[in-house]
């Protein structure tokens, strides 16, 4: 039985953790209810191997063994007949820059998406919340300094908070008002030191604060990647071409 062709309307999404690709599949699916009429969206495809395998090459810092594990995935999107895929797991983009071989689809960059939104924005200093990875690494400085946007990171204390309730709750699908509130706090503290919106970076984290709950405007990074998506999809946004690795990103 032969592989169905890659159609660029169908998108693949790969998963990373499980909380952040359901709401990045229900926030695709609803941006095609809004958009094209009740129950329809473009084709959509998610594959999912589970986070927990990963985590040991995480802890031992080992980004290219994660590299080659998301690469799996990403192949089997392609068989399964996606034409592009989106990876609504901001940490993951950590091991996706690895040098490696390409990966079988083209891609959206979700830190270039974020990054692009915020300079439509016209945001000069951005607060970036997520999993220690993610704040302490070079996805975010890298994309929103390519636009002139200064990166503001919260201090050790405030990071291992938000690590830990990441770790321990969101990614579990635990939400509360207790955690809700040391984020609040988190991104007071950022707006302090001049930070103009707050890029919530982890994929769980808009399920625990909304921008209802934020001192800061939010750049929701879960949404913003399913908005983008559907826009390639429908052909209102230009195909990606990034398949992995350092180069090749958009700068949309």
């Amino acid at each position: 039985m032969h592989a169905p062709s890659p159609v660029p309307g169908h998108v693949g999404i790969l998963a990373h953790s499980t909380e952040g690709a359901a709401l990045a599949f229900l926030s695709f699916c609803q941006e095609g209810f809004r958009r094209r009429g009740e129950h329809d969206h473009p084709d959509v495809t998610l594959d999912y191997i589970p986070f927990g395998r990963s985590m040991p090459a995480w802890d031992a810092g080992d980004h290219d063994a994660v590299r080659s594990t998301l690469a799996v995935s990403v192949d089997r999107l392609s068989q399964a007949g996606a034409g592009f895929f989106v990876c609504p797991d901001n940490t993951a983009h950590l091991a996706l820059e690895r040098p490696g071989p390409a990966l079988a689809l083209p891609g959206l960059h979700i830190a270039e998406v974020v990054a692009a939104q915020a300079a439509r924005d016209g945001r000069r200093r951005v607060g970036v919340l997520g999993t220690s990875y993610t704040m302490e690494g070079a996805v975010y400085p890298r994309a929103f300094g390519a636009r002139g946007i200064a990166v503001e990171v919260p201090d050790a204390g405030d990071r291992e908070v938000v690590n830990e309730i990441i770790f321990s709750e969101l990614v579990n699908g635990v939400f509360t008002d207790a955690s809700r509130a040391a984020y609040v706090k988190v991104i007071e503290r950022l707006a302090g030191r001049g930070c103009d919106a707050v890029a919530l970076v982890c994929t769980e984290i808009p399920l625990l604060v909304g921008p209802e709950h934020s001192p800061l405007p939010t750049l929701d990074s879960t949404r913003l990647l399913s908005a983008a998506a559907y826009d390639v999809a429908v052909g209102l946004r230009p195909f990606p071409s990034w398949r992995g690795g350092p180069d090749g990103l958009e700068r949309r």
